[in-house]
C-alpha cells in the first residue's frame, strides 16, 4: 500500500488537474457544443478521443512505449480549445470558400464556381491561415494531377504543411510512398494522418501504428515525427467542431 500512494496521489493530482482545466477551458473559450460535450465525458472516454495515442500506449509492455512519439506534440485541453475555436464560425472569424482552381497560376483569385473534388478547393480560416483541400492520389486521382498539385507543392512558397493521410488499415502503400518521395524531394514540412482507425482491431492498428512510427522515424527527414490517428465514423483523434455525438457512430 505504501508503494503504491505515491502513484494513487498523482493519479488523484491528474484528476484535479483535468477538473480544473475544464473550468479554465470553458471560462477562457466559447467552445462548440460538441467539444463542450467532449470535455463532459469521463477522462478515459476523453482521452481516447481526444489524445488516441496515449489510448493505444496502455496496450503496449512498459519497455516499448519509447517506440511511440507521445510528447512531441502534447497540447492541453486549453490548447485544443483555442484551436477549435478558430473553426468556429462568427462575425469576427469568417470561415469561407475562396475558390477552386486546376492549376497553380489561377489559385487562389479565381470568381466564385462550384465546388468541385477533382480540384484545388481554398478555405480561409479567420485571419489564421488558408486551408487548401487537394484531391487524393493514386487510381482515382484527376488526370492531370501531376500538373495541379505537383507543381502546387513544388512552387507554393508560403506552403506551412501538407497532410497526407494514410489508410491505417492497409498501412503505407506504393502511392503512399510515391506521394512521400515527392515530399521529401521537395524538401516540405508535412505530417501523416492515419484515417479509418475505426475498421481494425487494437492489436491490428496498433502493430500499423508501430511499423509506420518506425518508417517515420528511420526513412523520413522532413515527416513530422508524431502521427495522428483519426476516424471520422467515431470521430477519434477529432472530436471537436459541429457533428453527431462524437462517441457514438454517426447516423447512416
Amino acid at each position: 500500500m505504501k508503494m503504491a500512494a505515491p502513484g494513487l496521489r498523482h493519479g488523484m493530482r491528474r484528476l484535479l488537474e483535468v477538473s480544473a482545466a475544464l473550468g479554465r477551458v470553458c471560462r477562457a473559450y466559447s467552445t462548440s457544443q460538441a467539444f463542450a460535450e467532449v470535455l463532459r465525458l469521463p477522462r478515459r472516454q476523453l482521452t481516447k478521443l481526444v489524445y488516441p495515442l496515449q489510448d493505444l500506449e496502455q496496450h503496449l509492455a512498459p519497455d516499448a512505449r519509447s517506440d511511440l512519439c507521445l510528447r512531441v506534440f502534447d497540447p492541453s485541453l486549453e490548447d485544443l480549445a483555442r484551436a477549435e475555436s478558430f473553426f468556429t464560425a462568427s462575425p469576427r472569424n469568417r470561415i469561407e470558400y475562396l475558390s477552386s482552381a486546376v492549376r497553380l497560376d489561377h489559385a487562389p483569385d479565381l470568381p466564385r464556381p462550384e465546388g468541385h473534388t477533382k480540384k484545388m478547393n481554398f478555405f480561409k480560416v479567420g485571419k489564421y491561415f488558408t486551408l487548401v483541400d487537394m484531391p487524393g492520389y493514386g487510381y482515382r486521382a484527376p488526370e492531370d494531377f501531376v500538373d495541379m498539385v505537383e507543381t502546387y507543392l513544388k512552387e507554393r512558397r508560403n506552403l506551412k504543411r501538407t497532410f497526407l493521410l494514410v489508410d491505417s488499415v492497409v498501412g503505407i502503400t506504393k502511392t503512399d510512398n510515391i506521394a512521400i518521395e515527392m515530399c521529401e524531394e521537395f524538401a516540405l514540412p508535412y505530417v501523416m494522418v492515419l484515417t479509418k482507425t475505426d475498421k481494425s482491431s487494437k492489436g491490428h492498428l496498433l502493430k500499423q501504428v508501430l511499423q509506420i512510427q518506425k518508417f517515420v522515424n528511420m526513412q523520413t527527414q522532413g515527416c513530422f515525427p508524431q502521427l495522428f490517428p483519426v476516424s471520422s465514423l467515431l470521430r477519434l483523434g477529432k472530436a471537436m467542431g459541429d457533428g453527431p455525438s462524437p462517441w457514438a457512430p454517426a447516423p447512416t
